[in-house]
């Protein structure tokens, strides 16, 4: 197994080519609709502020996103839950995905959190609506902010079957940019490899070429991590594709619109000396909390969670 840890795998965001980076400026109109947003012009009250942004995935890739909250927002408390007593979500059929988005978006809303993440992926392609639903705060999805972010001619997006097949990405970047060439690719094999610490094995590099074969040409500009596991694959997509193309993970301009909006409502924590962080899972905590370790670098403790249906759900 392969001792896993973000700084090895910071992937390059910079325009390259023909790809722009639009920035999220506060012009932008909020990605939500909750009242706070229209309410709290004078920011929240002690209490309020100290509140934690709350994120979620199936399991150990969201830590991606939250990785680049942590560095843009080192003051803000997190709450991460990963649902691995049913990972992977990309497998599963939409109405199992919305199913358990709802009671995932239910259990945060009862942490008193003040914004939610959707650092996974599938859930953003297929229930965005639902977590919206569920919570009165502001919900800040993946997908949506990259197609505000990202300009170029010709995108890939790597993806789990549930997202690929959704269509979710190719329809959000058409519709800020009409003429991009978008393919979604497929890879169901990418998250159980990489929970499984395998991010560069000879077996799972070969297989990553057959998944991108298909746009591997001097026209592709952009390739987008349309998994939170993915950027963790970096040094070996590196290997594959041409040097042109330049590699775009979701995670960061997700965190820039929480930064925008915790500007915008005046909750921020900032005053704090040192942030809170609050790890869950509903699979087994001591093997989440393990491999979470060598992701992050550093020890940590895991909540046990029980989800109504996490445990009868296969």
């Amino acid at each position: 197994m392969t001792d896993l840890a973000f700084d090895d795998f910071d992937n390059d965001l910079g325009a390259a080519g023909g790809v722009q980076l639009l920035p999220l400026g506060l012009d932008e109109p909020a990605p939500t609709h909750h009242p706070w947003l229209r309410q709290r012009h004078g920011g929240w009250p002690e209490p309020a502020r100290r509140r934690p942004i709350g994120l979620f995935d199936s399991g150990l890739g969201g830590l991606t996103v939250f990785r680049q909250l942590q560095r843009l927002l080192p003051g803000e408390p997190l709450l991460y839950l990963a649902d691995s007593a049913r990972l992977p979500y990309g497998g599963r059929q939409p109405e199992d995905i919305r199913g358990i988005a709802a009671e995932v978006a239910q259990w945060l809303q009862e942490q008193q959190v003040k914004a939610v993440v959707m650092a996974c992926n599938t859930t953003n392609a297929l229930a965005a609506d639902v977590v919206r639903s569920q919570v009165d705060v502001p919900v800040i999805d993946l997908i949506e902010t990259t197609a505000r972010t990202l300009r170029a001619r010709k995108v890939a997006v790597i993806a789990t079957q549930a997202t690929a097949a959704s269509g979710a990405y190719g329809r959000a970047l058409r519709r800020h940019h009409p003429s991009m060439r978008v393919h979604e690719i497929a890879c169901p094999a990418f998250v159980p490899a990489i929970e499984a610490g395998d991010v560069s094995s000879a077996a799972l590099q070969r297989l990553a070429a057959d998944y991108l074969a298909p746009v591997l040409d001097d026209s592709l500009e952009a390739l987008v991590f349309g998994c939170t596991h993915y950027p963790l694959l970096t040094p070996m997509l590196r290997k594959i594709l041409p040097p042109h193309v330049q590699l775009f993970d979701p995670a960061r301009p997700a965190a820039e619109m929480v930064q925008m909006l915790s500007h915008r409502m005046g909750c921020q924590a900032d005053d704090q000396p040192k942030a809170t962080f609050r790890f869950c899972c509903t699979g087994d905590p001591v093997r989440f909390a393990q491999q979470a370790s060598r992701w992050l670098d550093t020890p940590m403790e895991v909540e046990a969670v029980n989800l109504r249906s996490a445990s009868h759900v296969g």
